[in-house]
């Protein structure tokens, strides 16, 4: 059978899905723990990626290397850039980028060195899966039984997702990297700090990778307020919800 990955950067973001799981099993390794065990049927291994592309980048490793397992999937937080992408929005990755490679004037400015490509994919199927599952999961649930002062009506979204080992948390950083982003003709739709090194690994190894992102805030001078908040009351919902939804999806 296939064994999918289920990774977060907080153990906030994955609450509630350790004691959803079916023969649980604990296993300690590279500093981190893993949980394996079954999830609506299909095996699984939970881990936290931790904060930052280095940690993302070494979990993920683990995964395929020790656990062996065939696809990942990244749930979590991130702010939102592009317009329209507010508050309380879904984003499932089409590609990731670096925003911080700068490696230039040896490579031109995002590449990443050596791979000649400055965007990885996620795999098609995989996140075809998790955008019905996303889709499937807002449109059952409507706007979350009383999210108070954050969303209402979640809009999911597709597209270009940038990581970069930064806090994105002002408006003046915001508007800078939105500018340099855009010069260069990549318009993200959420900034975060994970998947572009998951995406790579992945790439590294030919295992399929999708990711999700419940917008936590637009990136700017409010980004910090209330964000533990909405991580418990909302985005943890979220990704619990989808991923219940995804599973049946998945190939046996």
């Amino acid at each position: 059978m296939t064994t999918t990955a289920i990774l977060s950067a907080l153990a906030e973001e994955q609450h509630g899905l350790i004691e959803l799981l079916a023969q649980p099993h604990r296993v300690e390794r590279a500093g981190r723990t893993f949980w394996q065990g079954h999830l609506g049927g299909q095996p699984v291994v939970l881990a936290l990626s931790r904060m930052g592309k280095v940690a993302a980048a070494t979990t993920t490793t683990t995964l395929i290397e020790a656990f062996g397992v065939d696809q990942v999937v990244f749930t979590g937080v991130a702010g939102g850039l592009g317009p329209g992408v507010q508050v309380g929005d879904v984003v499932v990755a089409g590609q990731f980028m670096q925003h911080d490679m700068d490696v230039s004037p040896l490579f031109a400015r995002f590449e990443v060195p050596l791979y000649g490509r400055t965007l990885f994919d996620c795999d098609a199927r995989l996140s075809d899966h998790l955008f019905a599952a996303a889709r499937s999961y807002l449109t059952r649930t409507g706007d979350l039984a009383d999210p108070g002062p954050f969303t209402s009506d979640a809009t999911l979204h597709r597209g270009l997702i940038a990581s970069g080992d930064q806090f994105v948390g002002r408006a003046d950083q915001s508007s800078d990297l939105k500018a340099a982003l855009q010069s260069a003709g990549h318009l993200p739709l959420a900034v975060e700090m994970e998947g572009a090194a998951v995406a790579q690994v992945c790439h590294d190894y030919g295992v399929a990778f999708a990711a999700m992102r419940t917008i936590s805030d637009r990136a700017d001078d409010q980004a910090h307020m209330d964000f533990a908040r909405f991580v418990q009351e909302v985005a943890s919902q979220y990704a619990r919800g989808i991923i219940l939804e995804l599973m049946p999806l998945l190939p046996k």
